[in-house]
């Protein structure tokens, strides 16, 4: 038997050691135990709590219910990757169906969109979603969600999700929003009238490279019932070592994403002065595109800077000579991560499309990690001067 600690007005950073099931009551363990088993046994036919690991795991359990508490959802659900989550969504919806997307989602997002939902004959829009009337536009008359990244990668683009969220309640759609870049510390959909909310858990809730992993939290009951039964029945579960390290990362989510907040105030403001600095992509600033909005669904901006150099040349000569700054394709980790958009996440978007959205070939993607900030300043400057 485990122990959860009832009550939802615990503070953020109180939920995220105490939420959910925090101990091994059994045992008095304070860190929950990695429990391998595949098999369990039975106190009679179709008398158990475990029956088979792809149902259920005691590790996965508890942090399935950690993320629900974090997000405020009805139920959560963890899964071998951030894509193996959004694809269980995506099992929701059928043949026929339309579903209405952000235009600059994650590149992994449009693939599974455009070259395997089609197969489906699931129907998708692309639209700029931070325009409730280009949204308005697009729902036909087989719409059945609207699929929302705030903010978006790696432009950053801020949309409205109570305002989405209205116009999905007029017409009867579901609202998804994949909340990786702003994580559940700084925003949480689901009080703002989403339905579903997604991570890439392998970014900022494990928060140390070491861990591929998603989330999906649900806001009723009947979601939680149509996704516990599409994640037993595809299979794509988290296993319970995984489980255990992002119960371990969740822990410090809070304090890392404060240090995260504060360097990547201080670089995007280096960064804006930078005369090889064409421009700067951070919400944080009052002149972004939707600062504002931001301001009134998040409590924070977030770990994310895009900037533009100007020309692919020039941002490969400064990831090839960043020292700190890791090239890599992730993000979210305690290590600062750079990598070129073009090239890298969104190279599975065709050029001409990249280009329409403004992901040109100088753009340049920064994840801010826990380090010294002026070590980071000193890194980026190095490499822009060079």
């Amino acid at each position: 038997m485990n122990f959860k600690l009832e009550g939802s007005d615990l503070r953020k950073k109180t939920l995220m050691i105490h939420g959910g099931i925090s101990r091994d009551e059994q045992t008095g363990a304070v860190s929950i135990p990695v429990s391998h088993a595949s098999t369990f046994k039975q106190n009679g036919v179709g008398n158990f709590k475990y029956e088979y690991a792809r149902t259920g795991n005691p590790t996965r359990e508890a942090l399935e219910a950690i993320i629900r508490d974090l997000e405020g959802g009805v139920a959560g659900f963890a899964f071998s990757s951030g894509m193996a989550a959004i694809s269980a969504v995506m099992h929701l919806f059928k043949g026929g169906d339309h579903i209405i997307l952000t235009d600059d989602v994650y590149g992994g997002t449009f693939r599974l969109a455009t070259k395997i939902l089609n197969r489906y004959q699931i129907d998708v829009s692309f639209v700029d979603t931070s325009d409730a009337e280009q949204v308005r536009k697009a729902i036909q008359s087989n719409t059945k969600a609207i699929y929302i990244e705030t903010p978006t990668n790696p432009l950053l683009k801020v949309t409205n999700i109570r305002e989405i969220a209205a116009i999905a309640k007029e017409n009867d759609l579901l609202v998804i929003v994949d909340n990786t870049f702003a994580t559940p510390y700084w925003q949480n959909p689901l009080e703002l009238g989403a339905d579903i909310v997604l991570h890439s858990a392998t970014k900022y809730l494990g928060g140390h490279s070491d861990v591929v992993a998603g989330v999906a939290v649900v806001g009723s009951d009947r979601l939680a019932r149509e996704l516990h039964f599409i994640q037993n029945s595809v299979g794509a579960v988290l296993g319970p070592d995984d489980s255990w390290l992002l119960i371990r990362g969740i822990k410090t989510l809070a304090i890392r994403m404060e240090e995260i907040e504060a360097n990547t105030k201080a670089i995007a403001e280096f960064l804006q002065e930078h005369p090889k600095v064409r421009r700067v992509f951070y919400p944080g600033f009052p002149t972004h595109i939707g600062h504002e909005v931001h301001k009134s669904q998040a409590c924070g901006f977030g770990g994310m800077i895009s900037f533009d150099v100007g020309s692919g040349e020039l941002a490969e000569q400064v990831l090839a000579k960043t020292k700190i700054f890791t090239l890599a394709e992730s993000l979210g980790a305690v290590e600062s991560l750079i990598s070129l958009p073009a090239k890298m996440t969104h190279a599975s978007i065709p050029k001409e499309r990249r280009e329409q959205l403004g992901i040109t070939d100088g753009l340049i993607r920064i994840s801010v990690g826990i380090e010294d900030v002026q070590d980071l300043i000193e890194d980026l400057k190095t490499a822009l001067d060079s």
